[in-house]
């Protein structure tokens, strides 16, 4: 059972914000509920009892990384999260939802990952034949770009089908990345006060 404490998990608040625009009593109920005054502020101590001030235990700061290799791949992938809550949909437990639930978060990764993907990336097939397309391969192709499957024997030419016909980046705009900034962080932690 999860912890009262914690936060809904990726699928329980998209399960919610489905309701909430599928169900006008419930976007009702909910909207009336964020509109309602504030709880009242907790007790404030007498003025004779000595007030001690909250304890903040300081963290160090953490070790920048000496990779700045990597801080643009980081930062992508930070953006994915983001736009897409990529990281969120692939590290949840999905088993225990229904297909259509799955489907759903899937859209919104979708939608967000899409737009990521052309913001920074210009991608293209390798291969014009579409998939199921017979193909022949001919000698001093670049292995690097078409991998072989099945019964591969002999030498090229070689007879197949296409079964994906592959991408190769044509265009990469990273972002760059501000060394003042940890880009091992892909996705804050968040903490609602």
């Amino acid at each position: 059972m999860p912890n009262q404490d914690s936060p809904p998990s990726f699928f329980a608040r998209l399960k919610l914000a489905s309701r909430v625009l599928t169900d006008a009593a419930f976007a009702r109920r909910i909207g009336a509920s964020l509109q309602s005054p504030a709880p009242a502020p907790a007790q404030v101590p007498s003025p004779a009892a000595p007030v001690a001030a909250p304890s903040v235990a300081k963290t160090p700061a953490p070790e920048r990384a000496p990779e700045p290799d990597h801080a643009s791949g980081l930062t992508v992938l930070s953006i994915l999260q983001r736009e897409g809550r990529l990281i969120d949909f692939l590290q949840e437990d999905v088993a225990a939802f229904s297909d259509a639930e799955i489907g759903a978060a899937a859209r919104v990764v979708h939608a967000g990952s899409r737009k990521v993907l052309a913001q920074y990336f210009t991608l293209e097939p390798i291969l014009k034949e579409t998939e199921g397309a017979s193909i022949t391969i001919k000698p001093g192709f670049d292995a690097r770009r078409i991998r072989l499957t099945g019964n591969v024997a002999g030498q090229p030419p070689f007879h197949g089908s296409v079964k994906h016909h592959g991408w190769v980046a044509t265009e990469v705009r990273l972002p760059s990345v501000s060394s003042a900034l940890d880009a091992r962080v892909v996705a804050p932690a968040e903490v609602e006060l």
